[in-house]
């Protein structure tokens, strides 16, 4: 569901690379913050083993990245969906802006039409509203528009008009879906579940600190004075509070609400999706590696 955006002077705008291996997810993050954050490799293995978060300011934008490895492949069992999902929902909370799709021309297949399905199964109906397409290698193109490539691919067709068209400004889209739905992100039970147990989090990182920090507050008195301290003070809180809810977002010792939510939802949509086939047990889908 989309929930109204609270007023942040620290607010960012969340974006959740989704894509299978070799796509260029990673290579995608790095141009969108224009730095080197994320590792690029040209072979077919997955680089990014874990979720990775980079945050950048772009263009007076606070822009977070989250890179994600492959979170929905058909061949995994529940507990490896879980696993994976599990250390990439935190990094998102309190919800992404836009699910940015990174497709590559030649690379689509019904296999990852299905990984897509089992991505909205999770995330529910209404992350629609927030899913962008963008296409990499525009040089395989050989010269065809977008449309006339789509057109030729029937399992790709029938995903591209659930999303946006070819991203052309990619800020620009992103602003656009953000003010049609008023300035709310996505967010779900498990975004919400997860965003309470960070904050909480955070507060007992932040008390745990309050002796040091209340040094540091002196510190800051006897070297600055008036409009200097004041400015100094709240550098030094907002720097406590990024630093606070970054340990929170990678403390694991709550994960297991995120887990225990995910166990629960994958067993129920693994009995309704795929009781007819068995990912183990088909070479094809152990063998074609999918977001």
């Amino acid at each position: 569901k989309a929930v109204p955006e609270q007023q942040d002077p620290c607010e960012e705008l969340r974006i959740v690379l989704l894509g299978k291996t070799g796509v260029g997810k990673s290579a995608t993050g790095n141009t969108i913050l224009d730095e080197k954050f994320f590792k690029v490799n040209l072979s077919s293995s997955s680089v990014t083993k874990v979720c990775w978060k980079a945050t950048k300011n772009v263009n007076s934008t606070k822009v977070a990245v989250i890179d994600t490895t492959g979170l929905f492949d058909p061949s995994f069992t529940i507990e490896e969906m879980v696993s994976r999902i599990k250390l990439c929902i935190p990094l998102s909370t309190p919800g992404p802006h836009v699910f940015l799709l990174v497709l590559q021309p030649g690379h689509f297949t019904k296999e990852d039409r299905d990984t897509v399905d089992i991505f909205l199964k999770i995330f529910g109906e209404d992350a629609n509203k927030h899913t962008m397409i963008l296409f990499t290698h525009g040089d395989k193109f050989e010269g065809r528009n977008i449309q006339e490539f789509v057109a030729d691919n029937p399992d790709l067709k029938i995903l591209f008009k659930k999303y946006a068209m070819q991203v052309d400004q990619l800020f620009e889209k992103i602003h656009k879906i953000n003010s049609e739905h008023g300035g709310r992100r996505y967010t779900s039970e498990m975004l919400e579940k997860a965003e309470i147990a960070i904050q909480e989090e955070k507060q007992r990182i932040l008390m745990e600190n309050e002796e040091q920090r209340s040094r540091e507050l002196e510190d800051l008195k006897i070297k600055y004075e008036a409009e200097a301290l004041k400015q100094a003070i709240t550098e030094l809180w907002e720097r406590k509070e990024r630093e606070a809810r970054e340990k929170a977002e990678r403390n694991n010792t709550y994960l297991k609400v995120i887990a225990e939510f995910l166990s629960k939802f994958c067993n129920c949509l693994y009995k309704s999706i795929y009781s007819t086939k068995s990912f183990k047990n088909d070479d094809s889908f152990r063998n074609e590696r999918s977001l």
